[in-house]
């Protein structure tokens, strides 16, 4: 794959590479919001030859004059899972993490876990012992069994039975979910990470805000990611909005927890754009970026392959319609899980290679990671519902439009 002769930029002076395409990409995002159908917008792209794409449009927050910009701050949610899945693999490379051991011996409190089964004719929750052991490889690859409420009924009414905070509190009583099914028989999507950011602080013996720092975000150049927001990133936050019936767009009051009893290694970082392509280039680069060595290239190798089997990627069907849509990407093609990354099956409309690497967070923020085409990106916007369908479209006419243009430079 050849890359476009360097160009001038004017996208924020960071462009490596500009792309003569660059003119259709604006415009296939601008759309969106010119529509009125989003508030803002950022997106980037990359390739392993260095940035090719950065562009903002839009408001920060709808009603306020705040012009969206690249360095714009946000909630990235559950795009915090691939960074927390990165430090438990640095943790396995040093042998202080075991994938396949029992993680109840890193934290006992899994031990206890049970699997819940339904409830009797009173609503009292009907619990039984797990038929094996959690391993951190159930829970990189959501095959331990924990889910979210807000995908699973089941779950919320557990919650609410036992009076069990919600995980966005980021109170320890929180993780204390009893298991969906036994470890190993099913993907459901959940809390999983969070045990797994739990593990890394328990060995490492620091902090996933201070592991993160030391251990990702300073060698890959990551300076404006972080679980507790600094008073520049607060300047720069970006508003969240809820999406009405009518289809316009609320601001509502949000912030993730900022004095956490712990880091919610599945959902409890902020970013921005930039920030976060740095970090998909550690996996365009075999685990080097920056002149660091992330991860070894046989981990990265590790990282993407399917790692869950014959099972497959399910729909998210939503148990609350004001925190998700239902929710799947690709409808009708299958996909498989990697360490910390859901896998594309086949070749997908976009352009995007089989066994690409992508995720997604709450707010509507996107990345995908092609690594057979060397090209990476990331949207981000801050919407409610996730899947929202204004937002997918935003998503896809991104993606589809660099990735025509890297194919055709």
């Amino acid at each position: 794959m050849g890359v476009a002769e360097p160009t001038a930029s004017t996208l924020a002076g960071r462009v490596e590479i500009a792309l003569p395409q660059q003119a259709q990409i604006d415009e296939a995002l601008q759309q969106g919001v010119s529509s009125g159908e989003l508030p803002g917008v950022v997106a980037v792209a990359a390739t392993d030859k260095g940035t090719i794409y950065e562009g903002a449009f839009g408001k920060r927050t709808v009603g306020q004059k705040q012009d969206m910009t690249v360095d714009s701050v946000f909630w990235v949610a559950s795009m915090t899972k691939a960074i927390t899945t990165t430090a438990a693999m640095q943790m396995v490379e040093q042998g202080k993490l075991s994938l396949h051991d029992p993680a109840s011996k890193i934290v006992p409190e899994l031990k206890s876990i049970q699997v819940l089964e339904g409830f009797d004719a009173a609503g009292k929750p009907k619990l039984r012992p797990a038929k094996r052991e959690i391993t951190l490889h159930h829970l990189l690859t959501h095959t331990a069994g924990f889910t979210y409420p807000m995908w699973d009924a089941n779950n919320g009414r557990y919650a609410k039975y036992a009076q069990i905070p919600d995980v966005g509190s980021c109170k320890k009583a929180t993780l204390l979910m009893p298991l969906a099914f036994d470890p190993g028989e099913r993907w459901e999507y959940g809390i999983n990470v969070d045990w797994a950011g739990q593990m890394v602080e328990r060995v490492s013996g620091q902090s996933l805000e201070e592991y993160f720092r030391d251990h990702i975000f300073k060698p890959a150049g990551m300076m404006d990611t972080s679980f507790i927001l600094s008073e520049s990133q607060r300047k720069r936050v970006v508003g969240v909005h809820a999406r009405q019936d009518d289809g316009s767009l609320k601001p509502i009051e949000f912030q993730a927890e900022q004095k956490p009893e712990f880091y919610m290694g599945g959902s409890g970082l902020y970013s921005t754009a930039p920030d976060y392509l740095k970090f998909t280039q550690i996996f365009l680069h075999d685990g080097r970026v920056n002149g660091s060595q992330i991860l070894r290239s046989e981990t990265v190798t590790t990282m993407k392959k399917n790692q869950i089997g014959e099972l497959r990627v399910d729909v998210l069907k939503t148990a609350n319609p004001f925190l998700s849509n239902d929710a799947e990407f690709f409808p009708g093609m299958a996909k498989s899980w990697g360490y910390g990354f859901m896998l594309n099956d086949k070749t997908a409309p976009t352009g995007r290679s089989l066994g690409s690497l992508a995720w997604a967070g709450l707010g509507n923020t996107y990345y995908w990671i092609d690594t057979k085409r060397k090209v990476s990106g990331v949207i981000m916007m801050q919407i409610l519902p996730f899947a929202d369908g204004k937002s997918l479209e935003e998503f896809t006419r991104f993606e589809t439009a660099v990735n025509s243009a890297v194919g055709s430079s």
